[in-house]
């Protein structure tokens, strides 16, 4: 499986250009923190959910960040490095590699992923990553603005894990991992700057929750901003 995705990465990148040509297409770049948050659980975190790009409307690159830091603790992350090309509108095909780390491990992945916007402009990207060890993950986000007015807007979101193997160390099991849903209510300032008040449920399911125990409902407070 994770030579599989080690191929799709090195074919997706033959068929590229660096430069479009033609047609106005320029090159961009962009850094969106989506949360960065101080959660009032028990664990007292501070969270953060970034990504930036650079490229051209087709083809471009992507690093992803989300991550956590519990009070008297090291943080622990993913992070994802990938190549993104649009193959239609408002959907890109991803891939790449993944970084974990926690206090007790780092773990590499190969990473396929889609991205984009479902129906409805359901904000969509679903992963299926690959490690050495032939653990398979499924990693999966999903957001939707609703616009209360044109500066006050309510995001509900809904995040899904799941892994074909245990993997102690990492605090993931077999199975069905961990489904977090949330909202969060912002005002924009400007469309670059936005404080947001939220809240949380975290649950971990089958194994990972024998591992690392978690069902948490909690307030979050943080910033929303892009450059």
């Amino acid at each position: 499986m994770k030579n599989l995705i080690l191929k799709s990465v090195l074919v997706l990148c033959v068929s590229s250009t660096l430069y479009a040509g033609g047609g106005g297409d320029i090159f961009r770049s962009n850094l969106t923190i989506d949360q960065l948050e101080y959660q009032l659980n028990d664990e007292k975190s501070t969270a953060w959910d970034a990504y930036g790009f650079m490229g051209f409307d087709t083809h471009k690159i992507y690093l992803y960040s989300d991550g956590e830091k519990e009070k008297g603790s090291s943080a622990s992350s993913e992070n994802d490095l990938v190549y993104s090309r649009a193959f239609a509108a408002y959907w890109d095909i991803q891939a790449g590699i993944s970084y974990d780390k926690n206090s007790q491990r780092s773990n590499t992945w190969a990473q396929i992923a889609l991205s984009g916007l479902a129906p409805y402009f359901f904000e969509t990207r679903v992963a299926i990553l690959a490690d050495k060890d032939g653990n398979v993950g499924i990693r999966s986000d999903f957001a939707y603005d609703v616009l209360l007015t044109q500066k006050l807007i309510i995001t509900p979101s809904l995040q899904m894990d799941a892994y074909t193997k245990d993997n102690v160390e990492s605090g993931i099991g077999s199975g069905l991992s961990n489904v977090t849903i949330g909202a969060r209510m912002r005002y924009e300032f400007r469309r670059e700057f936005a404080p947001y008040l939220g809240v949380e449920w975290s649950k971990n399911y089958g194994k990972t929750n024998d591992i690392s125990p978690l069902n948490q409902t909690y307030l979050a407070l943080g910033l929303s901003m892009w450059f």
